[in-house]
């Protein structure tokens, strides 16, 4: 039998796969995808500017899986410099070495290629990748990510007919590699230029639909530091799931979407045969920026019109209240055939309490951001080879307080050790007058309580321990807090970090390394024997002994 060159790199990376016998099970399906990394011009603001293409695409291709396919996507990097793409959103079970930042992966050098080997263990729901080095976030390479339930766990709801990805964010038509050096002298960004959808600025994007049918629209905040509203004029949306979790389905006029958030709605076609608004504008800022999509009826004759409808502005308390209203359907199968709400996280004990507050300063007169007074500096070498290779001088563990400290700021590589299998409470406090949006790679977490002011044990008392939403990102208010619960049931070194990219790149994260001394593949899986070996870990050895 003759193999294509595709058939044969498909065979050629199974038989890669399967050679790590424990990383997947044989019996779930494989999708494979082949991605090719360039620049290329692009002008979504009108000004030409180079961004990042997937296979001559802006945004990138959506990643389509079923829960517990293995994703076998051979990314080859035709850029001028290191590339590493993550998968925001995607818990990759036992295995945060393809987990995508630099804490975990080696960069995939210039002209080179690296095949990442995921699997959506137990996952469903709508999530985003997007690149992790260099400032490339403000240049593209983002796309969504859609995780369908397996055919025979029931849906609380009708099939659409049509699922849609939107992607929506800041923009700015200055060059990534301007606002990185921005960034590296010191300085802080300057407000966005403008707001996309799918990659278009004004009126240029376009979603064609049916009359009188119901259509999903996945909605991901790709942006690097602003929130979003997200609104269709002339149309209500039903919110039916947050970042992997059926929600109790509530009706909204609009939708305050954080950055890195994701959301899924539904969208009946019940009005006229004529063309609508779609909007996305800034929240919390100063100067409103909007821009508009086009919701076209497949059989309307008449063109878009009207006022573009407004959403809010400046209103927190309505922000607040909205997300409150967002529960989890406790009634609804998750990617397994028993209810979301089987798994009574408001009953468990909490092991451990840990609170973190960001902060902006200067460290040696340059703008730096840090979380509990530490601002992060990356390593030498990724924290997770360092680990796994027991190399030294890399990272201490313990180099970040579980509460704040009150300290000046200082540099270091941060990383918090946590226990196997702990149930932890994560207060999250704002002492600043921004809106903050936090991550937690590897894990969703139950957003058990928010509210202004400052946390006190007290304030445990107005939690929702019956039905929170599970969600991996989570916003916190100006001079507010917001608490989270969350099973460390996933071994690893782990991304904690805020999704205002520029606070990230400038320190706002750190590691935690999720432990157990059992060695053994129930718990963790070993390092793919495809590894990129970067930094002190050259000349180690993938094979285990």
């Amino acid at each position: 039998m003759m193999l294509t060159g595709s058939s044969f790199l498909q065979r050629s990376v199974t038989l890669l796969v399967l050679a790590v016998v424990v990383v997947v099970q044989a019996e779930d399906p494989y999708r494979f995808f082949n991605w090719n990394v360039t620049y290329g011009d692009i002008s979504p603001l009108g000004v030409r500017q180079q961004g990042i293409l997937i296979n001559g695409q802006f945004p990138g291709p959506d990643l389509y899986s079923v829960t517990n396919d293995n994703l076998i996507i051979n990314v080859y990097n035709n850029l001028d410099e290191p590339f590493l793409l993550s998968w925001n959103g995607v818990q990759q079970r036992k295995n945060s070495f393809e987990d995508g930042v630099y804490g975990t992966t080696c960069p995939i050098p210039p002209g080179k290629n690296f095949t990442y080997i995921l699997q959506v263990k137990d996952q469903i729901g709508s999530f985003y990748y997007f690149p992790s080095l260099s400032f490339h976030k403000a240049a593209g390479g983002f796309g969504g990510i859609k995780i369908l339930s397996r055919p025979r766990i029931p849906v609380p709801f009708p099939d659409p007919a049509g699922d849609l990805t939107v992607l929506i964010g800041d923009w700015f038509k200055t060059d990534h590699r301007q606002l990185k050096a921005k960034l590296d002298g010191g300085h802080k960004l300057p407000f966005p230029d403008g707001i996309l959808i799918n990659g278009h600025g004004p009126n240029d994007a376009y979603f064609t639909v049916e009359q009188g049918k119901t259509y999903r629209f996945r909605i991901s905040n790709v942006g690097l530091q602003n929130t979003l509203n997200f609104r269709i004029q002339g149309h209500k949306m039903t919110l039916v799931e947050v970042e992997g979790t059926h929600t109790v389905q509530t009706i909204y006029e609009s939708l305050d979407v954080h950055v890195g958030q994701s959301y899924s709605v539904l969208v009946t076609m019940d009005q006229a045969a004529q063309d609508f608004y779609v909007v996305a504008s800034t929240r919390f800022t100063n100067k409103i920026l909007t821009t508009t999509a086009t919701l076209h009826y497949s059989n309307s004759n008449k063109a878009v019109s009207g006022p573009i409808p407004g959403g809010p502005t400046y209103q927190i308390d309505w922000s607040l209240n909205q997300a409150r209203s967002i529960r989890t359907n406790l009634t609804a199968s998750g990617p397994r055939p028993n209810p979301q709400g089987s798994y009574h996280y408001g009953l468990i004990n909490i092991t451990r309490t840990i609170k973190l507050a960001s902060s902006a300063d200067q460290v040696n007169g340059k703008q730096r951001y840090a979380v509990n007074s530490v601002s992060f500096v990356p390593a030498d070498t990724p924290l997770k080879l360092a680990d796994y290779f027991n190399i030294e001088g890399v990272f201490r563990v313990g180099s970040i307080s579980v509460n704040p400290t009150g300290k000046n700021m200082y540099l270091d590589t941060s990383v918090m050790g946590a226990d196997y299998r702990a149930f932890v409470e994560i207060v999250f406090e704002n002492h600043e007058s921004i809106v903050q949006s936090w991550h937690i790679d590897g894990y969703a977490f139950w957003v058990v309580g928010m509210d202004g002011g400052l946390w006190t044990p007290d304030s445990r008392k107005q939690y929702n321990l019956n039905d929170a939403i599970s969600r991996s990102t989570t916003q916190v208010y100006p001079r507010s807090w917001t608490a989270i619960y969350m099973a460390l049931d996933n071994v690893g070194m782990w991304n904690v970090r805020t999704e205002y990219w520029a606070r990230q790149y400038l320190g706002q994260q750190f590691y935690l390394r999720v432990y157990t001394p059992v060695k053994s593949v129930r718990d963790e899986y070993p390092i793919p024997k495809n590894a990129l070996l970067c930094g002190r870990a050259i000349g180690k050895s993938t094979i285990p002994l």
